[in-house]
Order: structure tokens, then C-alpha cells, then sequence
């Protein structure tokens, strides 16, 4: 039904429309299918370098109470989604997971090409760390949001911190090189589209020279050894599902211990849509459970 009303709908696909257009449309287009919103304790933080953070704590948290951290990087192919459209999700992450959620507002494409979003999520991190007193860091993301999470523990790894206690890759972007099998198969008619792709990767990377970078293709990066643990999460008809599926490999190759789930009857960007999809909210209480034990097992 809802790839049903997607298809009736009158408004252009993204990739026929501005990146400020295409922005409003993503925005209407959550507001339509995510929950209710939970309550939570928000707050408003820039970093030195300026870059807004929205800072979540569970609802009843005593204000003196220490969590531990989830920096959060938002999807949209780099070119679209913001603070607001995941404001939902953040909330019950916070809540679930009973942590403190920074959710960050990194620059967007074409405006901002890359590297100008993996620079921002770098420094929201390194911020996060000198002001969270829990010792417990994770970051996460959804789709580009869970690429962005993967360059930066890549990069914690080997530029000396902040050291991560976890990695969150809800169905991840890993490879710009755009040749899988499932892209092949789930391009058309499930929301995200081949042309969707390419046109989000061309505002983020202009120089097809720099797909090859591990900072915008972390599966390409020569090590994946001694990583945070992580869980990848990943959708049967989403064109990611072997870039998520095979990160959640390498990792495992490297000696990372990780945890795979695939939902085979979804879509990509299902876990926003827990106002239509009951599965998207099993989902979400599944990043909760994993969140939980990788902090618990950090704090024990």
C-alpha cells in the first residue's frame, strides 16, 4: 500500500527536482509515515567549528544522571534529511537505548561537496567526546547517515580517537562504485531508485576519481581490523543490501565482531516509517537492544 501511494503521488521523483526541492519533498514525505513523537529531552549545541548538533536525553533522565553517547549522522544521500526528519528516530533511540543521543546537521550536497560531511561528523565527534563524561561513545546512521558512521570510526581507528565502543550501520552505503547485484534488482520500484542514486553521489561526489577514497567508499578502505564492534542492519528490497551485507562481512573477516539483521520484506528507509510500518518499530527497539548491550558491555 505505501509503494502504492508513492506511485500515485503527483510530485516529481527526487532526482527530477533541485536539491532545495527535493529537501521539502523528503520532509512531508516523513512527516507522512513516522510514529508519534516520544518525549525526550532535547537541546541545541554548535560545535567550535559550527556545526549544529540536537542533543536527546531519555524523558525522565535525571539531569545529573551520565549516559552514554550515540553520535548520530542522519541519511538522505548527502543531499537531503536534516535534524528534523529524524528527530523521531533519535528520540526513541534515546529512549530505548537509554542514552544520549547527538544527532548532527553535517553540510549537504551539491552546496557542500564531499569531503565537506565526512570533516563535520569527524569534529561533531571529536566534540562529543570532550563533552560526554560517560567514556561510552558509539556513532551510527541510516544509509548515507551509516556511511558517514563507518568513515568516522575508519578514521578514529587510525588518526588515535576518539575511541568508539560501537558502530550502528543501519542499511549502509559502503561502495560508490554502484555494481552490486541488488542495485541491479531493487533500482526501480522501491522508493529508491537507480537514478535516485546516481544523481544524490553526482551532488556528493563530483570527481568520479574520488569514489575510490575510503572516505566515501569505507568497504574500499585497506583494513577493516580493529574496528569497533557494530551492527548492520539491512533491507531484502533495498539497492543496498549487499553494500550493508557484505561491510557486515569484512568486518567479520577483520576480526570485528558484528551483528547482522536483515528484514527481507522491506525497503530502503523503512526504520522511519514506524507510523505505517509495524516492522519498522521492531527494528528500531532492535537497535535499542544492541545499543543497550555494547554499552553495557563497555560499563561492566
Amino acid at each position: 500500500m505505501l509503494l502504492e501511494a508513492a506511485a500515485r503521488s503527483p510530485f516529481p521523483t527526487l532526482d527530477k527536482v533541485s536539491a532545495f526541492v527535493a529537501r521539502r519533498l523528503y520532509t512531508e514525505r516523513c512527516k507522512a509515515v513516522m510514529p508519534n513523537r516520544p518525549e525526550a529531552q532535547t537541546r541545541l549545541l554548535l560545535t567550535p567549528g559550527g556545526v549544529p548538533i540536537r542533543a536527546y536525553r531519555p524523558a525522565r533522565a535525571a539531569k545529573a544522571e551520565v549516559l552514554p553517547a550515540l553520535v548520530y549522522f542522519h541519511g538522505g544521500g548527502w543531499t537531503i534529511g536534516d535534524l528534523d526528519t529524524h528527530d523521531v528516530l533519535c528520540r526513541e533511540l534515546a529512549n530505548g537505548a537509554r542514552c544520549e543521543v547527538f544527532s548532527v546537521e553535517y553540510r549537504l550536497a551539491p552546496e557542500a561537496p564531499f569531503p565537506a560531511a565526512v570533516d563535520d561528523c569527524i569534529a561533531a565527534t571529536e566534540f562529543v567526546s570532550k563533552i560526554s563524561k560517560s567514556g561510552r561513545i558509539a556513532v551510527g546512521g541510516d544509509s548515507a547517515g551509516g556511511n558517514l558512521a563507518a568513515v568516522v570510526a575508519l578514521h578514529a581507528r587510525d588518526a588515535g580517537g576518539p575511541a568508539l565502543c560501537f558502530q550502528l550501520l543501519i542499511y549502509p552505503a559502503t561502495d560508490q562504485n554502484m555494481e552490486s547485484e541488488s542495485l541491479r534488482r531493487n533500482g526501480e520500484g522501491y522508493l529508491l531508485t537507480r537514478p535516485m542514486m546516481e544523481k544524490f553521489r553526482a551532488n556528493y561526489l563530483p570527481r568520479p576519481s574520488d569514489y575510490a577514497d575510503w572516505r566515501a567508499s569505507p568497504a574500499l578502505a585497506r583494513s577493516h581490523a580493529g574496528l569497533p564492534p557494530a551492527f548492520v542492519l539491512t533491507a531484502g528490497f533495498d539497492p543496498l543490501l549487499d553494500e550493508g551485507r557484505q561491510y557486515a562481512e569484512l568486518l567479520a573477516r577483520a576480526g570485528v565482531e558484528v551483528a547482522y539483521r536483515d528484514y527481507p520484506d522491506m525497503i530502503h528507509g523503512f526504520v522511519l516509517m514506524g507510523g505505517a510500518l509495524d516492522t519498522a518499530n521492531a527494528a528500531v527497539a532492535a537497535c535499542c537492544v544492541e545499543l543497550s548491550k555494547a554499552f553495557d558491555k563497555v560499563a561492566a
